[in-house]
């Protein structure tokens, strides 16, 4: 079996450091492997619809961004299909079918769901393509037979009922789907990088993101007004690491000996963080050394998204190629599916055979 990968975002705004220690910088590493036959990123409009349908110009123009922001972090179209989820539309079909499989109440217990409607205040009036979005991730993932999808902790639920799904259609109909296997950050760090203001997680909606196409001194500027610890006044005063989000950010990103270049007083980052506990290091110190990692990190991206910004119909055609391989491919699986449900009645000679002897034998 190939081992395939398909994963996303929803086009509702840039991408930003969460997006990219949760998911991005890995699928660049799992793109370089060589471990797998085929990538998909999908850059997932229709989703992005299902709670902004009555303000589509936002999902139309966020499109470019992700797009930008995928290339820019080294998402490779010449590895990877890059591809826009409107435009391959037997992934409503999938949907559609896949619905007959899992109940309202299934949907209901989903804690993403849960947390997802309440963040919007949808409790009293649930958009019913919002509830179904389960669903639909689900005709996403094995459209393409993904093996493999690289999310989040919190998509865990998700990955769940697709799994079940899948499970559900191949005992009704045959063993037609793949199903995939769940892929979590290695860096406990990754999983949910808090938002600069120490809220839970780094949030466009909340404005406490620090995007991958923020200026030099954007980043400056966030990273000076981050949240570290309240308790924290003094220097000289013993300072804690829980919720303390420099620390968070640099157990995320910081890697090799920049610590030490960064600031020669300090051995590592283990060292940092022995001598902050202890206390008689001042949080403008650990500001200082995260504006650096970040900035070492984020000056190439900033750069190549420059050279594509200048190309912008270039970008469009990888999209439009990436949606044509897309397609192509979301086609061939349908068309298992629906041969699976016997629904595939022009194809079936042997149907159309056994029609034919049934009414010319009266």
């Amino acid at each position: 079996m190939e081992k395939i990968i398909l994963t996303g975002d929803r086009p509702t705004g840039r991408l930003h450091l969460g997006h990219y220690v949760g998911s991005l910088k890995r699928r660049v590493e799992l793109q370089n492997s060589g471990e797998f036959d085929k990538i998909f990123v999908m850059i997932a409009d229709a989703q992005a619809l299902t709670d902004n349908a009555d303000n589509p110009e936002k999902v139309r123009q966020n499109i470019i961004e992700v797009a930008l922001d995928y290339l820019s972090v080294g998402i490779d179209p010449a590895k990877t299909t890059i591809f826009i989820q409107s435009q391959v539309p037997e992934l409503c079909e999938l949907t559609t079918y896949y619905m007959n499989l899992v109940t309202v109440s299934r949907v209901q217990r989903n804690p993403t769901v849960k947390t997802e409607i309440k963040m919007r205040n949808f409790e009293q009036s649930i958009p019913v393509g919002f509830f179904c979005y389960p669903i639909s991730q689900a005709s996403d993932i094995t459209a393409f037979k993904a093996t493999t999808v690289p999310v989040g902790e919190d998509q865990a639920p998700m990955i769940e009922l697709t799994r079940e799904i899948v499970q559900r259609f191949n005992n009704v109909y045959g063993e037609t789907l793949v199903e995939p296997e769940i892929l979590l950050p290695d860096n406990e760090a990754c999983m949910r990088l808090p938002g600069t203001d120490g809220k839970a997680k780094m949030s466009k909606s909340l404005g406490n993101c620090i995007y991958l196409s923020d200026t030099a001194k954007e980043v400056a500027k966030k990273v000076k007004s981050m949240y570290t610890d309240p308790l924290h006044l003094n220097i000289d005063d013993p300072g804690h690491l829980e919720g303390n989000c420099p620390f968070i950010y640099l157990d995320a990103l910081s890697h090799g000996d920049q610590i030490n270049r960064f600031n020669p007083d300090f051995a590592d980052l283990d060292d940092l963080k022995a001598r902050y506990v202890k206390g008689g290091v001042g949080d403008g110190t650990v500001k200082k050394i995260l504006i650096n990692v970040l900035e070492e990190e984020l000056a190439p991206i900033r750069e190549r998204r420059k050279v594509y910004e200048n190309d912008i119909p270039a970008v469009y055609e990888i999209l439009k190629r990436g949606s044509e391989e897309a397609r192509r491919v979301a086609a061939a699986t349908l068309a298992d599916v629906r041969r699976a449900m016997k629904i595939d009645y022009f194809d079936d000679a042997a149907l159309i055979e056994e029609q034919t002897n049934r009414f010319t034998s009266k």
